[in-house]
């Protein structure tokens, strides 16, 4: 984050740009693995208390989450699942790689984040050919492999196990995307996903949601008060970060903080 705030990031001489030297990786700007990977180190070394419930009702714009203790609480960037079931699907996939992993015990949860600066969500996987009427763009494919993980497929385990809750959450540059509208509706949803009534259920709507830079900034912003002096200049350098890359930030006003405990 400091090499790109204050304008460290180097640049690539001559002889690298005419093939005769091999330099190391620059890493650009402009990539979301850098967002991703800088989100993850600072979400980690903050109290979750905090602000994962005001990340999550701010996304999914419901107070679905309360203040809690998160137990076994885990952050996970780049984690990748297993190929969705091929009987599922008219087309074969290959495993699927999430930004950001954040799962807890109590009770069980998962939050799949996927992460956008410049680029546009994937709008299908490279072995649709569009015949089947079913589309295959990243977010719903993410979706779809959320849903199986957390149980809400019907299966034939040795062991009937209660599904898991699930979420899912787009994270930009700013709000608004066609995708996460459609997909919010549980009809239309279904209608997205292929063999839909192989599905238990779903989670507890609205579960599919997007947040902003700005929106995340606002949100560790706000939660400052309640850290330390240490979790403070973690999170005041994060937010500088990601204001520099969004035009007009939003202020706590537009969030939906989590309910204290009762």
């Amino acid at each position: 984050m400091l090499t790109e705030l204050y304008g460290k990031g180097g640049h690539v001489c001559q002889p690298a740009r005419d093939g005769e030297l091999r330099c190391p990786l620059i890493v650009r700007p402009t990539s979301e693995d850098v967002i991703t990977g800088h989100l993850c180190l600072v979400l980690r070394s903050l109290n979750p208390r905090w602000w994962l419930p005001d990340l999550l009702n701010t996304a999914l714009g419901a107070p679905r989450f309360r203040r809690q203790v998160f137990r076994r609480l885990r952050i996970e960037p780049w984690k990748n699942y297993k190929p969705f079931p091929r009987e599922l699907l008219p087309w074969r996939e290959g495993s699927t790689q999430v930004d950001l992993t954040i799962t807890w015990e109590n009770p069980p949860t998962t939050v799949f984040i996927e992460t956008k600066l410049a680029a546009n969500l994937s709008r299908k996987v490279s072995n649709d050919d569009g015949t089947s009427g079913y589309p295959s763009d990243q977010l719903i494919r993410n979706i779809r492999v959320g849903l199986w993980e957390c149980g809400l497929y019907r299966r034939r385990p040795m062991f009937d196990l209660p599904p898991s809750d699930f979420v899912m959450i787009l994270l930009r540059p700013q709000r608004g995307h066609e995708l996460v509208d459609r997909y919010r509706d549980p009809l239309r949803l279904k209608s997205a996903i292929p063999n839909a009534n192989q599905l238990v259920g779903l989670p507890a709507a609205p579960f599919v949601g997007e947040v902003s830079f700005a929106d995340v900034a606002a949100i560790l912003s706000h939660s400052r008060r309640w850290s330390s002096r240490c979790e403070r200049g973690i999170s005041d350098t994060v937010v500088q970060f990601l204001n520099a890359r969004v035009v007009t930030p939003q202020t706590t006003s537009d969030l939906h903080v989590g309910t204290p405990n009762r």
